[in-house]
């Protein structure tokens, strides 16, 4: 036995070794389906991941943490090494034993089951480490400058002021400097121009330059928030909180820095430590530079160094004058140059002066003109001893030199807005129209496009501005510079005499009765932003008041409010926190313009229907409202324009109702409004009034729509969202027969068609209904899942409409997101003359663009947005192409708005 037992043991370790391997050989098939499983999953972990990274690097200007990084790269080390795995399983498989299922070498397949089960744990491992990652990216750091737009280049006669400040920002015992200097004079193009100076990579003396606008009344909350968000401090540290607990954490940031803080257009001395700026010492080496008025306001701000911005000399004056006229003008004839330096003389140097009115003389091409604007402009005070009076007289020639009455009270109009304010051109223009400036355009479009052309002439004369355009920004924005708003407040005060004339409040917060009471002579009355009335104990009087425009505010109508209003035309309460209207904006009897866009507002009295000269009725983002009034819409007997945009109707039936009740209306010509059922929009286009009246038109959410004829020739915008079970779009010529042809014929049905937005429409295949709208600006496409073709290939070969404009001419934004079947945007290449953004996200079968560098594409194209692994794979004929774009590529900054 004592033999016997060392060889049992033996074979017992023999068989326990044979079973474990056979063990491993029997589960190899489940296994190896499990692995694939696994991995599958491990890859969707991954994407999820990868997802989660590119966006928040891409939209949120944040960088990977190492961790995740790491993960992502063993990740697809993982799934390398998986598939050479199973590739090494299949073929071992075809090894096995003619007709078993015993593999020819026991041992090599024991060692790939043993490693497809440690596979299987170390797939399985990393599944659970991509899934729990709280943080996958983290903020990048800001550069230590941004740069500043300067609107005047070169920059003349800053020369002196600018290598005095550049000098004293090198010495080490000077903190703080003050710029000061007549309004108009060049402080904020100074400061740009310091603020740029720190762009040069030569230049990193400071770890971050602050630029901080804080204008008036002073907002310290505001100047708080503009730091914060500098510094790249986390909203949870400050978001909401009190003023004190905004200024710990901006001195906690700043103590560690060195740094440069740049505040302009300060009015009244600045409570540095309450904003949370430490006390500069020799120690940190900081500075900070203000711009302001008055060299009182140096002193109380305890600059240490101050400096005055002269006005120009002659010379200098003249140069400016003569860039801002145009050699054209001045070559016209051989007396204007001559003529020129005496109108620049009467401009006393100031470089705003210079530029206003060296652009109203711009168009002046004969002696005879520039005599008489002489004559008129010497009418004005001459000496300029920088008080505003006497500036603004200066200034308000080139109010005087406007055309008509028309265009000057347009522009008086412009001084309601608050200061810095920007404003769509579409919005002002409307207001215009309500307030009878365009009567004599019986029709709204043609009083539109002189509103257009006024503020273009505006533009010229440097009395309006243009604001930054952004991407999917579709209307213009307008603003006025401080110095020509004052000027024309002014004016409309009829120059000073008469303060309460035009009543604008911005910020101001609770306004008391006393103050109210002074108001009973004005005009216009303009309350912004966080302006409100306190309870008045009588209803004010407002005989003479025409407009009264409330935005933003925390607006609650005192007793009485209306009650005499006698000649009231404008009211305007958009984005205000109301949610009623008393019932006396009934008697109103003038009124003509109502815009209760963007309140809270529930219900809508029905006293409404008395206000029988109501010209436009706006309601837009009224999610609150629970219904309209019945037969309300429908007695407004002098209605012209009507907008209901962006609303959550209750029920198809109101919609028919509305519908109904707009059909009535004999001066109805301009219907905005969205739609969320078939039946609603089969009762839109049975009526030739209501097709021919809509301009904007949303469908949303239209269960069983499966196509849309289109029927509505002036449609301007068309949005088209959530209708998911949508398949075609067709296009119907007016008042005619549907087109049966699988492409529409090339007559042009839409020539006022500019905008089609188009969201989470998941089984729309095609827009080649667009062919017919010749003028199309902007086109958005998101969540589209089965679109592969924006305009198919059959109709791509000299596809041109009757107007003789090519497809896509007008187009000035396209925008793709998220659309994964999206092989071909167009055919063929084309000439997109006036194409200025290309926005694609999330469309991976798209790999070419119709461009091509034998075609003379727009010089106008500034940016293509997309993801850098897009722009990588995209497929190019011409390298040359690829060479020219690449510089406009980058990936967003930040998430595109809808």
């Amino acid at each position: 036995m004592d033999f016997v037992s060392p060889v049992l043991d033996v074979a017992s370790r023999i068989c326990n070794c044979v079973g474990d391997r056979a063990d491993h050989l029997r589960r190899l098939p489940q296994n190896l389906k499990s692995l694939r499983t696994e991995t599958e999953k491990l890859n969707n972990v991954y994407k999820d991941v990868r997802e989660r990274v590119e966006r928040e690097e891409n939209l949120e200007k944040k960088k990977r943490t190492h961790v995740v990084g790491g993960w992502i790269q063993r990740a697809e080390a993982m799934e390398k090494e998986v598939n050479e795995l199973l590739d090494r399983c299949d073929e071992e498989n075809q090894k096995k034993c003619f007709r078993t299922c015993c593999p020819r070498n026991c041992r090599a397949s024991y060692k790939l089951a043993k490693m497809v089960r440690e596979k299987m744990d170390a797939v399985a491992e990393l599944q659970s480490e991509g899934r729990n990652f709280q943080e996958v990216a983290v903020p990048l750091p800001s550069p230590h400058v941004i740069e500043r737009p300067l609107e005047e280049k070169p920059v003349v006669g800053l020369d002196s002021p600018f290598r005095e400040v550049w000098r004293l920002l090198q010495d080490k015992q000077v903190g703080s400097i003050g710029i000061y200097g007549m309004r108009g004079v060049g402080k904020t193009t100074l400061l740009k121009k310091i603020n740029n100076k720190f762009l040069q990579s030569s230049i990193k003396a400071f770890d971050i330059v602050i630029w901080v606008v804080v204008s008036r009344p002073t907002n310290l909350e505001r100047v708080q928030e503009t730091i914060l968000d500098r510094l790249d401090i986390p909203d949870d540290r400050w978001k909401g909180r009190e003023e004190e607990r905004k200024a710990e954490e901006i001195r906690r940031v700043l103590t560690t820095k060195k740094f440069v803080l740049l505040l302009d257009d300060i009015w009244e001395p600045l409570d540095l430590l309450r904003v949370g700026i430490p006390p500069l010492g020799v120690g940190n080496q900081s500075k900070i530079v203000f711009t302001t008025r008055s060299a009182d306001v140096c002193g109380g701000m305890a600059a240490q160094k101050s400096i005055k911005v002269e006005c120009l000399e002659e010379k200098e004056a003249l140069s400016l004058f003569q860039a801002k006229v145009g050699e054209d003008t001045l070559n016209s004839h051989p007396d204007i140059p001559k003529l020129a330096e005496m109108v620049a003389k009467e401009c006393k140097g100031l470089p705003l002066a210079i530029i206003v009115i060296a652009r109203a003389m711009a168009s002046a091409k004969t002696p005879e003109e520039w005599e008489r604007n002489l004559q008129k402009l010497r009418l004005y005070p001459k000496d300029v001893a920088g008080t505003e009076n006497d500036l603004f007289s200066v200034l308000a020639f080139s109010y005087d030199s406007l055309p008509d009455e028309a265009t000057k009270s347009c522009f008086l109009y412009c001084s309601l807005l608050p200061e810095d304010y920007q404003i769509p051109s579409e919005h002002i223009i409307q207001l215009w129209i309500g307030e009878g400036f365009l009567d004599e355009y019986d029709d709204i479009q043609e009083a539109r496009n002189q509103g257009g052309k006024i503020i273009q002439m505006l533009k010229h004369v440097c009395l309006l501005e243009i604001s930054t355009k952004l991407l999917l920004q579709k209307s213009e924005y307008l603003k006025m510079h401080d110095v020509i708003r004052d000027m024309a407040l002014w004016l409309a005060c009829e120059k000073g005499k008469k303060k309460n004339k035009f009543v604008v409040k911005d910020g101001v917060g609770l306004i008391s009765a006393q103050e109210v009471q002074k108001w009973k002579d004005a005009q216009r009355i303009a309350l912004w932003n966080k302006t409100s009335i306190e309870e008045l104990r009588e209803p004010p009087r407002f005989p003479n008041t025409e407009t009264v425009i409330g935005r933003m505010t925390r607006f609650m109508f005192p007793s009485g409010f209306f009650t005499n209003m006698l000649v009231i035309r404008v009211l305007d309460f958009s984005n205000v926190e109301i949610r009623k209207l008393p019932a006396e904006i009934g008697n109103l009897a003038t009124l003509q313009y109502l815009n209760l866009s963007g309140t809270r507002i529930e219900y809508l009295p029905i006293e409404l229907k008395n206000l029988k000269k109501l010209r436009f009725f706006i309601l837009d983002d009224l999610f609150s409202l629970a219904s309209l009034p019945n037969q309300m819409v429908s007695s407004l007997s002098s209605l012209q324009l009507f907008s209901m945009k962006f609303f959550s109707s209750p029920s198809p039936v109101d919609e028919i109702m509305l519908l109904e009740e707009l059909e009535q209306l004999d001066h109805i010509n301009d219907i905005s409004i969205r739609l969320t059922s078939i039946q609603s929009i089969q009762r839109l286009f049975e009526s030739h009034k209501l097709r021919r009246s809509t301009t904007f038109l949303q469908l949303a959410s239209c269960k069983g729509v499966n196509q849309v004829q289109l029927l509505s020739p002036c449609i301007k915008e068309l949005i088209l969202v959530m209708c998911d079970e949508l398949e075609e779009v067709k296009i119907i010529h007016f008042e005619k027969q549907v087109v049966p042809s699988k492409f529409p014929n090339p007559q042009c049905c839409f020539n006022h068609l500019s905008s089609v937005l188009i969201i989470g429409c998941k089984k729309l295949l095609n827009l080649n209904w667009l062919i017919q709208a010749p003028k199309l600006q902007y086109l958005y496409i998101k969540r589209s899942k089965i679109i592969a073709k924006v305009i198919e290939d059959e109709r791509s070969e000299g596809s041109e409409i009757e107007s003789g404009l090519s497809v896509f001419s007008r187009l000035i934004y396209l925008v793709l997101l998220n659309l994964p079947n999206l092989e071909s945007i167009y055919g063929h290449a084309l000439l997109f003359p006036s194409l200025r953004w290309i926005s694609v996200w999330n469309c991976p079968r798209l790999k070419k663009l119709p461009f091509d560098s034998s075609i003379c594409m727009s010089k106008k194209l500034e940016k293509i947005n997309g993801q850098q692994e897009w722009w990588d794979g995209l497929e190019w004929n011409d390298q040359t192409l690829m060479h020219n774009l690449t510089p406009i590529f980058s990936t967003p900054k930040k998430a595109i708005k809808c």
